[in-house]
């Protein structure tokens, strides 16, 4: 079999890998629900969905560091990572240990060729095509749900000291569209660090579980700057993981627009 993944590498198959190690919680997931854990053979310290596996499987490091020597020993067929979660430096240096497939993902239809693919490649379609209807059914549901809400000015927050948050061409960004949260930092790139000033134009501030872990005191402090603004916690990976965790952030979209306080 031969395939291009999604940042135009082609790849070649003689039969399905068998030893797999992902670099990628959201992917690594998707993998436990193409029916793949036991193919797993390791995974970083992130991937916490589902739990078992940080117990089960061997840890090589996280997403921007890695054990090339854990990773060598393991002799896996294939390693999974992403454009953005993984560095330039990483890919390279698994490419020389075996195949390495490299994910982009920016929106849904990203996410969805992504299922597709690696249903192809494990000879795990007919899973994969379940996962994907269900998240075209949910979607589906959900933008009936969120036609006739009011738009929202939107910032989403993901880290502090400095304070980040998400720009243009990044998933988050195209989530939030889907649940009509205008991003008033869509005007700038990926992640850019921000100094909070007050704006009283924006009627929703976000901050996000991860990869900053952010709590109620910090709502206080960002109460100083925008002090118009609803200011919430929310879960991270339903704004950020794709793959298989789609498949519940429909409901969970739901859930946070019917309790906006």
């Amino acid at each position: 079999m031969k395939l291009q993944d999604q940042i135009g590498q082609e790849l070649h198959f003689k039969s399905a890998p068998k030893r797999i190690i992902s670099l990628v919680p959201s992917q690594t997931e998707l993998l436990y629900d193409l029916g793949l854990e036991d193919a797993i053979v390791g995974i970083t310290k992130f991937c916490v969905h589902p739990n078992h596996l940080i117990k089960t499987k061997k840890v090589v490091g996280g997403t921007k560091q890695i054990h090339l020597d854990k990773i060598q020993a393991l002799q896996p067929d294939i390693i999974l990572c992403n454009k953005e979660e993984n560095t330039k430096d990483i890919v390279e240096a698994c490419s020389a240990i075996c195949t390495v497939h490299v994910s982009d993902i920016e929106n849904i239809s990203d996410c969805l060729a992504m299922i597709t693919q690696y249903g192809e490649i494990f000879k795990k379609q007919n899973l994969a095509l379940k996962i994907v209807e269900a998240i075209q059914d949910n979607l589906k549901d959900f933008q009936s749900y969120i036609q006739n809400k009011t738009t929202l000015k939107v910032a989403y927050f993901i880290w502090k000291d400095p304070f980040m948050v998400a720009g243009k061409e990044t998933f988050i960004n195209h989530l939030l569209q889907l649940n009509k949260f205008e991003n008033v930092y869509a005007d700038l790139a990926r992640y850019p660090e921000i100094q909070p000033k007050e704006d009283k134009d924006i009627d929703l501030v976000l901050l996000s579980s991860e990869p900053y872990p952010f709590k109620e005191k910090h709502i206080e402090e960002l109460k100083a700057y925008y002090t118009k603004a609803n200011i919430q916690l929310v879960d991270g990976e339903m704004f950020s993981w794709y793959g298989s965790r789609l498949i519940q952030a429909f409901a969970y979209f739901k859930w946070l627009h019917q309790n906006l306080v």
